[in-house]
């Protein structure tokens, strides 16, 4: 069985990735303390999350920055590319498939769906906005893997339905709602208004204690 990985841990590889990525000179190391202060933990904690994996670098010499680089990408599956579908073309939905980053990390968007009929057959990028109803025989044509919700809450669930049944393997989901899906997807939540009471609390926390 594989071993639970808490989403924290996942996060803190993020962090380790992108600052090995600032690294240009080639052939260098990187020490748990200098990886720590990039990302805002302790050096115990770096080596903490890298032992989950294996083996990592040697004791007083470091980790070679390449090899860790490398390494890292396998380990959170952006070594390869994931072929994804946006369904809903609104605000969000767009802006995340005119991120550059979204490619960069190889997350390849293939198809665009969206219920509203002034969209359906407009393009974005050399993509077409497809109507939702062709959205079972897309993930088959085109082996999507990954699926962006960024519709109403109202609409999700049904949508999320139907992208596991057509095989999708995971859900990034921007609706705020909870989806009741088998635990075989991964689903990751993304509520901007939820982030935005989290730090709505901690200034009202700084306020309280100054």
């Amino acid at each position: 069985m594989t071993k639970k990985i808490s989403d924290s841990t996942v996060r803190r590889l993020s962090h380790y990735l992108r600052s090995l990525e600032g690294f240009e000179e080639p052939g260098g190391t990187v020490s748990s303390e200098e990886l720590a202060a990039r990302g805002q933990t302790t050096a115990a904690q770096v080596r903490k999350d890298l032992s989950h994996f294996g083996s990592f670098g040697k004791r007083g010499l470091g980790y070679q920055v390449d090899e860790l680089r490398t390494r890292l990408r396998r380990i959170l599956g952006i070594d390869r590319t994931w072929r994804v579908a946006l369904v809903g073309a609104g605000r969000i939905g767009l802006a995340l498939f005119e991120y550059p980053a979204f490619r960069a990390r190889g997350f390849e968007c293939v198809a665009i769906f969206d219920s509203d009929p002034d969209k359906v057959g407009t393009e974005r990028s050399g993509l077409v906005v497809r109507d939702p109803a062709e959205f079972e025989a897309a993930v088959q044509e085109l082996g999507i893997e990954i699926v962006i919700l960024a519709v109403p809450a109202k609409a999700a669930q049904e949508v999320a339905s139907r992208a596991v049944d057509a095989g999708v393997r995971g859900i990034l989901n921007f609706a705020p709602i909870r989806l009741n899906v088998p635990p075989r997807v991964p689903v990751e939540d993304v509520n901007l208004v939820m982030e935005l009471e989290a730090l709505s609390f901690a200034l009202s926390q700084n306020e309280r204690d100054a």
